[in-house]
């Protein structure tokens, strides 16, 4: 079975088209780093891409620091402070390309579930000394500061799309992704339904595919890590856990995780979870 593939043009550096390696730069704003692991994770391949590209910024990985401007840029975590959008402008205008990669820079992250909180409470809270804190009451994706010519979804991202990407940079070809449902995967996997089997609370029919089905695979429910897919029916999902005994707060705790606000865009029928007082309903 196919995914639904939608290709993406893409305005290559003119240093590809000279026949040079392109450089690459890896930048980290607030996020865990499991992104820029999953690059190393590559293992063999990434040999390969070592050979094609020239790693001119990677702190995760060499002390190596080569001055931009930079062919591609490959950006991952949530502006989470005022320095964090001075940064992201500078980094915009030396990257010829920027892909943010996982669910903190294209969507924010679950840092993103202060959003709209007592973000100084907070700070009380966690800091012996909150005066010496300078952060921002939001954390946004970083496409909400600057242009972004591609984005890899995931929590973390799956490292075959991002060879994909890299190689359709190197070939100077349209990136093609999935934009079906994990469901999709899950029926190309031969995996039955975790909701309709095991009665399993499960985000998989409005997430976008790409994660190969992993934790239905191993009959947990999908959590989202991924996003909504194109065109997510929400409202048919909820009436759907409903049916398997969850509560209104609980739907809404399952959607508000890895890209609470990006599924937030879709789900018209969600409240803020801190409006409930059924935290425990199963």
């Amino acid at each position: 079975m196919e995914h639904t593939i939608t290709p993406q043009p893409v305005d290559w550096p003119q240093s590809l088209r000279a026949g040079t390696p392109p450089s690459l730069a890896v930048w980290k704003f607030a996020s865990c780093d499991g992104c820029q692991l999953s690059l190393l994770d590559c293992e063999d391949e990434l040999l390969t891409v070592a050979d094609r590209v020239s790693i001119s910024l990677f702190p995760e990985a060499t002390t190596a620091h080569v001055a931009g401007p930079y062919d591609l840029s490959l950006v991952e975590g949530s502006v989470t402070t005022p320095h964090d959008v001075e940064r992201i402008h500078e980094i915009r205008e030396q990257s010829r390309l920027l892909v943010t990669i996982g669910a903190c820079a294209t969507a924010g992250g679950i840092q993103a579930l202060r959003n709209g909180r007592d973000i100084e409470g907070f700070t009380s809270i966690v800091y012996a000394h909150p005066e010496y804190i300078d952060t921002l009451a939001t954390s946004t994706p970083i496409a909400d500061h600057v242009a972004v010519d591609f984005e890899l979804r995931g929590c973390p991202i799956d490292r075959r799309q991002l060879l994909q990407t890299l190689a359709a940079l190197l070939n100077r070809q349209a990136l093609r992704l999935p934009t079906t449902s994990v469901c999709v995967e899950c029926k190309a996997r031969s995996n039955g339904c975790v909701m309709v089997a095991h009665g399993t609370p499960c985000l998989g029919p409005v997430t976008q595919a790409g994660c190969g089905a992993l934790c239905p695979t191993y009959d947990r429910g999908c959590y989202g890590c991924f996003g909504p897919m194109e065109s997510p029916n929400i409202p048919a999902l909820r009436r759907q856990l409903e049916t398997l005994g969850l509560a209104g707060a609980s739907i809404d705790r399952l959607l508000h995780t890895f890209n609470t606000t990006a599924f937030g865009a879709f789900d018209v029928d969600g409240d803020d979870v801190d409006d409930h007082d059924d935290r425990g309903a199963a």
